[in-house]
């Protein structure tokens, strides 16, 4: 059986204008862009898409209008907040929007112990009949998402798997082996994507999926369909994408912002605090799309 949401989908940046100002036709040129290059659905106003900086009516003008452009694939609402009201409200707002599922990541900077990270989520659960996806982030929000509590919020009728970027395939693993059936994994961290396979994944919320998901989607088909060399071999291939999207040049979303102008794709600027792209960005962009083939 096919995964709900289908088996790549990119995390998107957000544009914004040289002013600053969310730019809602780009961010519609954007996602028509990534479904018509091998991708089966976006994730609007996640942490790649900069929503640190976003107000929730510029996360919900995003839905609205993602929702509108793409009426035949899936869009997942990033919904998530350190503050419990607040990913609530938002999670109540997005799914007024349309949209297909949330993605609710781990309070951040808060450090709230397993006990708040529970309450926590299941009040973002109570707060929509949409499928919920959990983001375990630990090296972004400081706080692991433990076995215990991953279970436990799994439970849950609407809570149907994670976004992991915890990066412990061994811990996917024993996770999947009691979790509730249909629990689905989709990695999130690119490099660990063919690992997470191995162990019961069923696809990737991507960044490189913003210019490989189609390499990305290959890599996949060749593991399912049990050409396991195969899937290695593309996964080799794919590794300057993985060190040109975490690399020490600059964090996401700044590489991603970099590349895809590159592509003739209007990605808009970077809200600060990110930007701006530093000296040697755009030579390692470049390197990594013709590397991939691409005509630049």
């Amino acid at each position: 059986m096919a995964p709900r949401f289908g088996r790549v989908l990119t995390a998107m940046v957000t544009p914004f204008d040289e002013a600053g100002r969310m730019d809602l036709d780009a961010a519609v040129g954007l996602a028509r862009w990534l479904v018509d290059n091998g991708n089966d659905g976006v994730v609007v106003a996640g942490t790649t898409g900069e929503s640190a900086t976003l107000t929730h009516d510029e996360q919900i003008e995003l839905v609205t209008a993602i929702r509108a452009a793409l009426p035949d694939h899936q869009v997942i609402a990033g919904a998530g907040s350190n503050d419990t009201r607040a990913a609530v409200e938002l999670t109540e707002r997005v799914t007024a929007a349309g949209a297909d599922g949330v993605l609710s990541v781990t309070p951040y900077y808060n450090r709230p112990s397993q006990a708040g990270i529970a309450h926590h989520f299941r009040a973002v659960a109570e707060a929509t009949d949409l499928p919920v996806l959990l983001y375990d982030i630990p090296v972004r929000t400081g706080r692991k998402i433990s076995h215990d509590t991953l279970l436990e919020l799994l439970a849950i009728d609407n809570v149907v798997g994670v976004k992991d970027a915890a990066g412990s395939p061994d811990g996917t693993a024993a996770l999947l082996a009691e979790a509730p059936t249909g629990t689905e994994i989709y990695s999130g961290d690119d490099s660990l994507t063919l690992s997470l396979l191995a162990v019961g994944a069923v696809g990737i919320i991507g960044v490189a999926t913003h210019w490989a998901a189609k390499e990305i989607g290959e890599m996949m088909d060749a593991f399912f369909d049990g050409r396991v060399g195969e899937a290695a071999c593309k996964n080799a291939a794919l590794v300057p994408s993985w060190n040109y999207e975490t690399g020490d040049l600059a964090p996401n979303p700044v590489p991603t912002k970099t590349l895809m102008p590159l592509l003739g794709v209007d990605t808009g600027i970077l809200r600060p605090p990110m930007g701006p792209a530093p000296d040697g960005l755009v030579d390692a962009a470049r390197a990594v799309l013709t590397g991939l083939g691409r005509d630049l």
